[in-house]
Parts: structure tokens; C-alpha cells; sequence
């Protein structure tokens, strides 16, 4: 019995993820934390430091792929007081890790804020837009973050780190696997509301022109190359429709890999997998994931191939 199954109230065991993530794959959770504040946070972390068992932070579940066999660690998925927006009268918007992005956009053009309409388009949160320097239509989460407030799990130590201490760059942080990022403080400009919510119809409208709409899917499951789109760079290796299982690449966006009925998490990462190989081979290219792959998937391509 691990030290984990002495907090029922705060811990439980053997929680399904598949229905916590945009893709709705893979296996449970050996143990599951839905801390709804700091307090809960760190009694659970007190608890999880006497253990070796693995750790991760579940936030949206947009940019996550769970293997079929699921996590044989702790999955903490904050809730609560981490999802809160508070916009300030100064415009500073202070939001806890868990707030989606699209809300984050939505509060702030509310109050006449603007900056932060570019999220609406992110179906990410704000733990996640942190730690990858989330963005799209030409716009970055450092270009607006004052601050984020981060603990570190091993010492349960809170503090707070500029975007030059967070050395936010493309789809990066310096941000380690042993820190949560709890909230983050973002600086806006005065705007109208009426423009703001023009901004973000049309970006709601270029999102459904040009990628998959009512699919399963992860978002982009590539970073782009320096000065290239990793979208054109599968195009042009032909990969458009590529399958395996029930796992497709969008024939609308080729940086898209959609879940299919009768799709499981293995044929998702096969298809990243064989992807990264084909492009390398026609291109000269090497991929990069942004899709964070959370389990086992070679115990899980082992027990496919044994027929379980």
C-alpha cells in the first residue's frame, strides 16, 4: 500500500483519463488528485514526496496523448481557486493555472482589455500556455506575461519568475518536470469590447477554415521547423490521410492527426512515430512533438503485438 492511499479524501485510485483529454484515449491513472487550491496542492505534494512514484500535471488535456495501458503514477489535475480570473482595474489579469485559455481571452475583452484575444484560438490552459510559450496569429504568451507563480514539488517553495527567468522562447520554457506552474499574471492594453470580440469571431473564423473542426484531435502534434510550418513540410512528403488503426493526418491540416472510431492511443503514437520517420527520410527533417506523451507506449505496443 503506498503512502498515496492514506488521503482518500484528496487521492483516488485507478481514474480513468481518456475523457480528460481532447484525443479521449488511452488508460486510468493509478492515483488521482483534483486539488481545488494551494492548501490541497501541497498537502497532496507531502504526501507524494514520500513515494518514488512518477508525477504528472493534467491541465485541458488538449496537447496530451495517454497510452492505452495507462499511468502507473500520480496524475494531479488542479480545479477549483487554479481556475480563477481576476482582471484587475490596473489591466493586470491574474489567472490560476487551470482557467482555459478561451475564458482568459473572453474575461479580458470583457473589462475592455486587449492583448490577450489571440488565446481564444489556444484550447489550452494557462499552466500549459506558460510552460510551452502557447501562441498562434502572430502572437506569444511572453509578449504579455508579467509573471508566473511557480511551485517546485520537491520543496513545496512558491515563486514567482519573469518571462526572461522563464527564458520563454518557440514552444519553450526552462520550466523542469519537478515544477507547476499556479498561476500566472498577464499585462493587457485598453480596447473596446466591441473590437475585441470582432478580433477573436475572426480568428474563431480562420480556426474553421483552415483546421479540423469536430474531430478528435490534439491540436498541432508538431513544433515548426525554423522558418518552415511542419504542416506544409507533411504536405509535401505526401502524408496528407496517412493512416494507421483508426488514426488519420487531417487532410485539412497536415499538423493534425485525428482519432478515428476504433482509434487507440498506440495507433495515434504509431502514426507520430512513423511521421517523424517518413518526413526525416523525404525531407531531411526531424520533427518535433508537441503532443506530451504521458504512460508507457512501448508496454502498450508490446501487449498490442501479444494480442491482448
Amino acid at each position: 500500500m503506498s503512502s498515496l492511499d492514506t488521503l482518500p479524501d484528496l487521492i483516488s485510485v485507478d481514474q480513468p483519463l481518456e475523457a480528460l483529454t481532447t484525443y479521449k484515449l488511452g488508460g486510468p491513472a493509478r492515483w488521482y488528485a483534483e486539488p481545488g487550491d494551494i492548501d490541497e496542492l501541497s498537502a497532496v505534494l507531502t504526501v507524494w514526496r514520500t513515494t518514488e512514484v512518477p508525477l504528472v500535471v493534467l491541465g485541458r488535456g488538449s496537447n496530451v496523448l495517454v497510452a492505452d495501458a495507462g499511468f502507473d503514477g500520480l496524475v494531479i489535475r488542479p480545479i477549483g481557486r487554479f481556475a480563477e480570473i481576476v482582471v484587475a482595474t490596473s489591466g493586470t489579469v491574474t489567472a490560476g493555472c487551470a482557467a482555459p485559455l478561451p475564458r482568459l481571452a473572453r474575461a479580458a475583452v470583457k473589462e475592455g482589455r486587449a492583448g490577450l484575444e489571440f488565446f481564444v484560438g489556444i484550447p489550452g490552459s494557462v499552466g500549459g500556455a506558460v510552460r510551452m510559450n502557447a501562441g498562434c496569429h502572430g502572437s506569444e504568451t511572453k509578449e504579455w506575461l508579467v509573471a508566473a507563480r511557480v511551485i517546485d514539488v520537491g520543496t513545496g517553495e512558491l515563486t514567482e519568475r519573469d518571462p526572461a527567468g522563464l527564458d520563454l522562447s518557440y514552444r519553450h520554457s526552462n520550466l523542469r518536470d519537478a515544477e507547476i506552474v499556479v498561476a500566472a499574471h498577464f499585462r493587457t492594453v485598453p480596447g473596446s469590447a466591441a473590437a475585441g470580440e470582432r478580433l477573436m469571431r475572426e480568428i474563431g473564423r480562420w480556426r474553421k477554415e483552415h483546421q479540423p473542426g469536430g474531430t478528435l484531435n490534439a491540436g498541432s502534434v508538431f513544433k515548426n521547423p525554423p522558418g518552415d510550418s511542419a504542416g506544409r513540410i507533411i504536405d509535401e512528403a505526401g502524408l496528407k490521410g496517412f493512416a494507421i488503426g483508426g488514426a488519420v493526418i487531417s487532410t485539412r491540416h497536415a499538423n493534425f492527426i485525428e482519432a478515428g472510431p476504433g482509434a487507440s492511443a498506440g495507433d495515434v503514437y504509431e502514426l507520430i512515430r512513423q511521421t517523424r520517420e517518413r518526413v526525416a527520410g523525404a525531407c531531411g527533417v526531424t520533427l518535433d512533438p508537441e503532443v506530451r506523451f504521458v504512460g508507457d507506449f512501448e508496454e502498450s505496443a508490446h501487449r498490442r503485438g501479444a494480442g491482448h
